[in-house]
């Protein structure tokens, strides 16, 4: 068998072609990487006015400061809850929109619309519908005995952001599913029905295989989500508390940095964030796609 190859007439052409690519990655990615990372060598005063380059001392002060483990803690938990209820919920919903009858376009309209909320809206949004005081959530809740307060409860503060980032994400999740499930050819399904094959028989011996594609590239993509795009939600909910219950790793970076003014260490927070996040995913490729079937 031939292979095809793509010949250039003119030398520069490809170069040209990437360049876009090329341009934006150094100046949105590989530029403040490199920053951050020469940031997190300094020991700086409040206002950035002197500067001592001290290597790897703000890293060192890191790994053995107590609030830091707690909030590495903290982020964990809020992103496995965070990514399998999104994925688990918009899987169930797809499947659903999937085999409506009648009324498909608009259940399919309606479950990505969430999408175009901004993280602090939908913050803002779950927080008065979960307001203490007033919220419509709370007052339902009250009337069943229990009471709601995620102002002094940590435990409750952490369901209520893993819940309002899970929402903002599932519209996202939907559309690949939906996308997922439309492409798997019908007659499989069918003359797996006629074998005898019960629903669930049929999902995880046919659709969920099929699906894994999809499935592991939103893995990927909400691993990503959880740990960088939630900060808008956390900020608008609860700032990180109460006690540094909802304190994860990115808001750390903002409140150490921008709050308690420690330029160097948030500056290390960050590199450290970073390769957290380039390592999930590299494991992810190296080990969890060996299951994918194409």
């Amino acid at each position: 068998m031939q292979s095809k190859k793509v010949v250039f007439e003119n030398r520069f052409l490809p170069y040209l072609l990437v360049a876009p690519q090329v341009i934006v990655t150094m100046v949105f990615f590989i530029w403040p990487a490199s920053q951050a990372l020469y940031q997190s060598m300094l020991l700086e005063d409040a206002f950035g006015l002197s500067s001592q380059f001290v290597w790897f001392e703000n890293f060192s002060r890191l790994f053995v400061d107590p609030l830091y483990a707690q909030s590495f803690k903290v982020t964990l938990i809020f992103s496995f809850f965070t990514m399998a209820i999104s994925l688990g919920v918009s899987l169930v919903l797809a499947g659903m929109a999937d085999n409506a009858v009648k009324g498909s376009k608009a259940y399919k309209t309606l479950l990505i619309w969430p999408y175009a909320v901004a993280p602090p809206l939908a913050g803002v949004l779950w927080l008065f519908m979960f307001n203490p005081s007033c919220g419509v959530v709370v007052f339902l809740l009250k009337t069943l005995g229990y009471e709601w307060n995620h102002v002094l409860d940590g435990g409750q503060a952490m369901a209520l952001v893993i819940l309002a980032a899970s929402w903002k994400q599932v519209s996202y999740n939907f559309l690949f599913f939906l996308a997922g499930l439309q492409a798997i050819p019908r007659s499989l399904i069918e003359s797996a029905a006629i074998d005898g094959a019960g629903p669930l028989k049929r999902f995880w011996s046919i659709i969920f295989p099929l699906l894994s594609p999809t499935t592991f590239f939103l893995v990927v993509v909400n691993v990503i989500y959880a740990f960088f795009d939630t900060f808008g939600i956390i900020h608008s909910i609860t700032q990180g508390g109460p006690g540094k219950a909802t304190d994860i790793l990115v808001y750390k970076v903002f409140s150490d940095g921008f709050i308690g003014l420690d330029l160097g260490g948030s500056a290390a927070q960050s590199v450290v964030l970073m390769v957290i996040v380039i390592g999930l995913t590299v494991i992810q490729f190296r080990y969890v796609e060996r299951k994918v079937n194409y």
